[in-house]
């Protein structure tokens, strides 16, 4: 097995070693599977590019064009041009999952579910920290650095874990290190023989690496575990420093914990992604009861969170700004004081295994005692658990508001704002015509808004000929509601959300707002709800009443007062103080936040995300500009590794091509240049030059080394005259027909040289790196000018130019 075998081999072993650490934060684990076979796929396309041989630029750029579509084959598939090659459906559809990944990955507590998202970050970061531990230990044959990337993995894992990753974790991690470093001293000392060890051989001795009789030997080793040390060390000590991170796999609220600080941001938990598995749980188990002095308790919706920015793939919450508890939460947005308003209190118990960011409150709360570090989003009237604070057996008491509008004064609304009706009545261009046009049918001969809103429900509930089905595929993108439609049959998510489009169509501002109807009477007054009560229903806007609830669901919940016609609007009677206690301690049921079922995360449920995607309102035009600005970044990308052959090219025809100027200066420019375009050339074809050598002697070893014919040879001694004569001559003569000597040795130089060589001379000319070493110095020209010093007294380290050549 070869050295860069070996390597390539434990670079791959300590890339999977590491990301063991990540095991813990997300089950289940097949995805490491996927990722381990994905990254042998990577490094064996390096291998490949290697063994050509290819520069090292162009094979660190093989490598990446592969992973991009290893990511493209696994991720988007569907979207894929021929199914593998990224096309811009493809590139948004992984954008996509990586926006409800980071969303994901805000709002789940350790061990989150395997969501398309997660699977993408997890999978996607494996590959790239592989790709650079590979191109640092393996291209570049420098081990020692490629413990950063390593320990910046372990120290993900370690940063997000609940008191750290483990040292089970830790000790593999860095045995994987400590192997990548032993295996490259090994293949260092099988690469240098006696220039350490200054000993005779051994059977199985100094080139394994670990043996030499003066010691000398084992220098790299010592040096390699020295490296490793300081490194284990520095992973030891950053995990440690890093903050603990509450609340989610990483948490998003910001801003401070408790009451303090005042600031962060909201990143929501979607509850969509447990609904329908809840829904049909074989037994209703409780996760919460409560009591309340509301006459009419059924109408007692508890609300979790709304969702309010639909981008065509799913509906999600928006990321707010988060506030302080206040004392009395604000009055509702819309409210007038012409709307008859009942205040009740309500005590609220939640099982101590319902584990929620966001505490299920009767719309809209006015005071909320509670215990814990939460905090309070204005726009939706939630509160949101600060540093990992949930709703753990949380007991809680609430003042909220009974609202009473009548139909008339519903119907009667005014117009809302024009920035709330810009924001709430959004929809997608890819929002199936079939939406608008069934909006419109349906509420044909209205003649507002609420008559408008009154008939969507009426036809959705009882009229249009739907089905409750829980057993549907769930849904909440433009697929799902056009699929709804067709078929008439689903549960909550579909007749809310599909509602809410509807009803943004028609310019009525709505939302979908998640959470538990009222569940069931107990014998002690008290009410239970269990996971089969979690719901989902829409809420629209009417100016001067605020955010009313309706419900199209058939079977599910109750319908509210005010959308019933000759219905008396049922409130509270004079409340009277709930009872001390609360009710009897619910019984242990499962977490809420459950694993996603398979056929939700394909329907992209599983992947709110905390930050809203823009809406694309362009129309084709913006279709066309997507697709030009992917082509063009494509084409960018794919060009990147043949910029060495462009600068040589361009090199080439600068040196050969420049006549102008008569002077002895000029003459001896065009000799230069012609001398440094044949060394160039010959560095190309696998010669590096040896600027210890004078050009005769250089010469000599290009014709002898590139196995030159007479006229290739006679050209290349022939620029050696010349420049010896502009460098020594006291009076140099002038030479004629260099370009042409310099043509013929090239010309010599491939044709000596295999389809390979000249392959590679061609399009990864070794002799490109000049560009880097340009860099390098007028870099530390820079530094020395700004600092004040000596420019070869600040020369930072670069790149070793070849000086002594054997051969």
């Amino acid at each position: 097995m070869s050295g860069r075998t070996r390597l390539a081999l434990c670079a791959f072993a300590a890339t999977m070693m590491s990301a063991g650490a990540l095991l813990p934060l997300v089950e289940p684990s097949k995805w490491i599977l996927q990722a381990a076979f994905l990254l042998a796929i990577q490094g064996g396309v390096g291998a490949l590019a290697r063994r050509v041989p290819l520069a090292r630029t162009l094979t660190v750029s093989l490598q990446l064009l592969v992973t991009l579509l290893l990511l493209t084959v696994a991720f988007a598939r569907e979207h894929a041009l021929f199914g593998v090659l990224p096309g811009p459906q493809a590139v948004q559809r992984l954008a996509e999952l990586l926006t409800s990944g980071a969303d994901d990955v805000n709002r789940y507590d350790t061990p989150a579910p395997a969501t398309d998202g997660i699977q993408l970050m997890l999978i996607g970061g494996v590959l790239l920290i592989g790709l650079a531990v590979d191109v640092l230990a393996v291209t570049f044959r420098t081990a020692a650095p490629a413990g950063l990337p390593l320990l910046a993995l372990y120290s993900v894992a370690a940063g997000l874990s609940d008191g750290g990753a483990g040292w089970l974790w830790f000790l593999l991690a860095a045995c994987g290190y400590l192997l990548l470093l032993l295996a490259e001293g090994r293949d260092r000392l099988s690469r240098w023989g006696r220039v350490f060890g200054g000993a005779s051989r051994s059977s199985g001795g100094l080139a394994s690496g670990f043996e030499g009789p003066s010691g000398h030997a084992l220098a790299p080793v010592r040096t390699g575990r020295r490296i490793g040390a300081v490194a284990l060390g520095i992973a030891l000590v950053v995990p440690a420093a890093l903050p603990a991170l509450e609340g989610g796999l990483l948490s998003g609220t910001g801003g401070g914990s408790g009451r303090g600080g005042g600031g962060g941001t909201i990143s929501a938990v979607n509850p969509l992604v447990s609904l329908q598995n809840n829904l049909n749980q074989p037994e209703n188990r409780e996760v919460m009861s409560f009591r309340t002095n509301a006459t009419n308790p059924q109408d007692m919706y508890l609300r979790i969170l709304a969702l309010d920015q639909f981008n065509g793939s799913e509906w999600r919450p928006s990321t707010r700004r988060l506030k302080d508890v206040p004392d009395r939460l604000p009055q509702p947005a819309g409210l007038s004081a012409d709307v008859s308003v009942t205040e009740i209190r309500t005590n609220i118990s939640a099982s101590p295994s319902y584990q929620q960011t966001y505490l299920p409150l009767p719309y809209p709360a006015s005071e909320v005692d509670v215990e814990g570090r939460w905090r309070f989003e204005p726009e939706g009237r939630t509160l949101v658990g600060d540093d990992g604070q949930t709703t753990r057996g949380a007991r809680y008491e609430v003042s909220s508001l009974v609202v009473e509008p009548t139909s008339g004064q519903l119907a009667d609304a005014m117009a809302p704002r024009s920035d709330l009706a810009r924001e709430y009545t959004r929809v997608p261009d890819s929002l199936p015509d079939v939406v608008p046009e069934t909006a419109e049918k349906v509420t044909e001969g209205a003649t507002n808004d609420y008559e408008r809103a009154v008939k969507l429900q009426d036809w959705f509930a009882s009229e249009g000929g739907f089905r409750y089905d829980t057993t549907v595929t769930s849904g909440t993108g433009t697929a799902a509601i056009e699929r709804f439609l067709r078929d008439k049959e689903g549960f909550c998510v579909h007749f809310s959300f599909t509602m809410a489009a509807m009803a943004r169509t028609l310019g009525i501002p709505a939302r979908v707002a998640v959470g538990f109807t009222p569940g069931t009477v107990q014998a002690d007054g008290s009410l239970s709800v269990g996971l089969r009560d979690a719901h989902a229903w829409p809420e629209l806007y009417f100016e001067g009443v605020g955010w009313t609830r309706f419900e199209p669901t058939p079977s599910r919940g109750t319908t509210p007062s005010y959308t019933r016609p000759e219905a008396p609007s049922e409130g509270p009677s004079s409340p009277a103080q709930p009872s001390e206690g609360t009710s009897v301690a619910p019984t242990a049921a499962p977490s809420v936040s459950e694993s996603c079922p398979e056929q939700m995360r394909r329907q992209g449920e599983c992947g709110a995300s905390a930050a809203p995607v823009p809406v694309d309102s362009g129309g084709p035009w913006t279709t066309v500009r997507t697709v030009l600005l992917v082509g063009l970044g494509a084409l960018a990308v794919l060009s990147l590794p043949l910029l060495p052959m462009f600068w040589r090219l361009r090199a080439r025809s600068r040196r050969l091509g420049h006549s102008g100027g008569r002077t002895p200066a000029d003459a001896t420019a065009r000799v230069l240049a012609a001398w440094r375009e044949i060394t160039d050339t010959a560095w190309d074809h696998g010669i590096p030059p040896d600027e210890s050598q004078t050009p005769r002697k250089a010469a000599a070893r290009v014709v002898r080394l590139g196995e030159l014919d007479g006229a290739a040879a006679a050209a290349a001694h022939r620029v050696a005259g010349a420049v010896e004569q502009v460098l020594y001559a006291p009076e140099p003569r002038a030479a004629t027909g260099l370009s042409e000597d310099a043509l013929a040795v090239r010309a010599g130089l491939r044709a000596a040289t295999g389809r390979t060589g000249r392959l590679r001379a061609t399009i990864a000319p070794r002799s490109a790196v000049r560009v880097i070493w340009a860099i390098s110095e007028r870099r530390a020209a820079l530094t020395a000018r700004w600092a004040g010093r000596p420019f070869r007294d600040r020369l930072p380290f670069r790149l070793r130019r070849p000086s002594r050549q054997e051969g």
